[in-house]
């Protein structure tokens, strides 16, 4: 028999916005006018990591001579210069929050990013005060696919990892999730495909889907 869900776990980019879509042309932009080209496969590689592994992984697999700090910081300050207004909430977002407030089931956010860009996001959308609270990649030693922040995220919903609910677009964040004992829910998209979200408990195309709704038993 599965275990009640008694908190929600969100991570935050691709997931509950559609800021990997950003982040990808930015870094199209970024690349081509350093005469490199940014790829499918190294977006695939950089989802759900930390910004010092995403820039490790930038710079070898770009192959340009910069230091993976300013290479990053580059695609960075462009992303910066369009979040506000580019990046949108991913269908069933809205839905799924109202769902959960309806049962008082409580939620969080656990994201690589750094805990300020959740921030600004969350409350750009006007919906920050809908989470108990956010972790960022300040806030772990070791970052995803380790388990350490969906374990963070269970003690401070004062719950047993099963009864933790994890909403996941990545391999590196399902694999956290799963490693932390949480039941995982993966939903993919354009730059993260169901096939490496495979290990997921459950897999759906968007965040009020029925299935996911039906786990939660709303």
């Amino acid at each position: 028999m599965q275990a009640t869900i008694e908190a929600v776990a969100f991570d935050l980019d691709g997931l509950m916005f559609d800021t990997e879509a950003l982040f990808f042309r930015v870094a199209c932009e970024a690349l081509e006018a350093r005469g490199g080209r940014f790829t499918a496969e190294m977006m695939a590689a950089m989802i759900g990591r930390r910004a010092v592994e995403a820039g490790h992984v930038l710079q070898t697999m770009s192959g340009i001579a910069a230091e993976p700090e300013e290479l990053l910081g580059d695609v960075r300050e462009r992303y910066l210069a369009v979040l506000d207004t580019d990046a949108a909430p991913t269908p069933g977002l809205a839905t799924l929050l109202d769902e959960l407030e309806r049962r008082s089931i409580p939620k969080a956010v656990a994201t690589s990013s750094r805990r300020a860009h959740a921030e600004r996001l969350l409350g750009g959308h006007a919906i920050r005060d809908r989470f108990a609270f956010v972790l960022g990649s300040e806030d772990v030693e070791r970052g995803k696919p380790d388990p350490e922040i969906y374990r963070k995220a269970a003690e401070g919903f004062g719950v047993s990892a099963e009864r933790l609910m994890v909403l996941e677009d990545s391999p590196a964040g399902v694999a956290a999730a799963k490693a932390a004992g949480a039941f995982v829910v993966a939903v993919p998209h354009e730059h993260s495909t169901a096939a490496g979200l495979a290990p997921a408990d459950l897999i759906v195309p968007r965040l009020d889907a029925p299935a996911l709704l039906a786990r939660l038993g709303l």
